[in-house]
């Protein structure tokens, strides 16, 4: 890190989570100064989606910023009293039994760990609601955690109280922080065709094409089974999507010549997109693959690779798509997620004139 010149009193410091990520959101009213001061702090970053500096969340970046160190992510684990442990492995045993998704589990676990490791020797099952209260207030002010950060704090708790210990409605007195609203980042679709034509890469276009195509997650694509693509229908089998639930969605005619092709050229055995081994695509490297190709193309926005999902969204509705349909292809269970995509398009806004221009 570079020389820890005094940082100034009114810059602000929040922890969160970013792209799957634990960072320290450096937050302050734009000074030409300020800028040149946080630019000097190796390892900065500036997050179009935060609208922030931020860097990744470490002991020594908390003690250069005057924040409470405490172990980060899984670290936690290893700190937690033995008066407590037993209650950590209840509690990951009650959520592989139901089910959960591992990403929810390895969430739950971390930020459940953190309460425990606050508690010390005290039994986590003799907290009451002050104590909770006071616990989560601890995190807003002390850790400077995010509203999204703790939310899922407050749902791990709420899991642990409810559906271990069984104690019904325990959380009804604990109010919960406003989240922010934001909207989803779209791609204009002349970027999107800029986008597939710039990825020459076979498996990389045609993965690229089906995210945009059918609304997929990634982790949707990455899970696509050869078996769940029916060409005569036109339909593919979203297999134990999110929630759970299996989808059916459109395969969409443009594709299917380039699809034979790169199953004639790859021949995957079993996933549609397979690994340099044969194993899965991972996550991580569809995800790569969309950051280079946004790189390729000049795109100069800060998205993931969920944005062709956000895009196929948003585009199918400013073609007049009903927004119940929408909503079956993306496979929400509440409308009022897709409803979201009503403020992002900007068909009909564009054609608002403003009363400027009839003066």
């Amino acid at each position: 890190m570079s020389n820890p010149t005094q940082l100034p009193t009114d810059w602000r410091f929040e922890l969160t989570e970013h792209e799957g990520k634990s960072v320290i959101l450096i937050k302050f009213e734009y000074q030409p100064e300020y800028n040149r001061l946080v630019r000097s702090i190796t390892g900065t970053r500036w997050s179009r989606t935060q609208k922030a500096w931020y860097v990744i969340d470490t002991p020594m970046y908390r003690q250069r910023f005057g924040l409470k160190t405490e172990p980060v992510g899984k670290e936690v684990l290893l700190h937690i009293h033995p008066i407590n442990q037993p209650a950590l492995y209840t509690f990951i045993e009650t959520l592989k039994l139901k089910a959960y998704s591992q990403s929810t589990i390895t969430t739950y676990r971390n930020e459940f760990a953190q309460l425990l490791y606050a508690l010390k020797d005290k039994p986590v099952e003799d907290l009451d609601i002050a104590r909770l209260r006071s616990y989560f207030l601890y995190c807003l002010e002390t850790l400077k955690l995010s509203e999204n950060t703790l939310h899922s704090r407050i749902n791990a708790v709420k899991f642990y109280y409810e559906q271990v210990l069984h104690r019904e409605k325990f959380f009804f007195e604990i109010p919960r922080p406003k989240k922010p609203s934001i909207l989803p980042k779209v791609i204009n679709a002349q970027d999107i065709k800029k986008l597939f034509t710039v990825t020459t890469n076979l498996k990389h276009n045609t993965m690229l094409k089906l995210c945009y195509g059918m609304g997929l997650r990634v982790s949707e694509i990455v899970n696509l089974k050869i078996t769940d693509i029916d060409s005569k229908n036109g339909q593919v089998l979203i297999a134990r999507a999110k929630g759970k639930k299996d989808r059916y969605v459109n395969l969409p005619e443009s594709i299917l010549l380039q699809l034979r092709e790169y199953y004639k050229a790859y021949k995957p055995k079993k996933y549609l997109f397979e690994g340099q081994y044969g194993d899965q695509y991972s996550k991580r490297s569809a995800q790569q693959v969309f950051k280079a190709a946004l790189k390729k193309a000049a795109i100069n926005k800060d998205v993931g690779i969920h944005g062709l999902r956000h895009s196929f969204a948003t585009h199918l509705l400013e073609a007049g798509t009903d927004v119940k349909f929408i909503q079956e292809l993306l496979g929400h269970n509440d409308i009022k997620t897709t409803l979201i995509y009503t403020h992002v398009s900007q068909k009909d806004i564009k054609k608002i004139k403003s009363p400027l221009d009839s003066l």
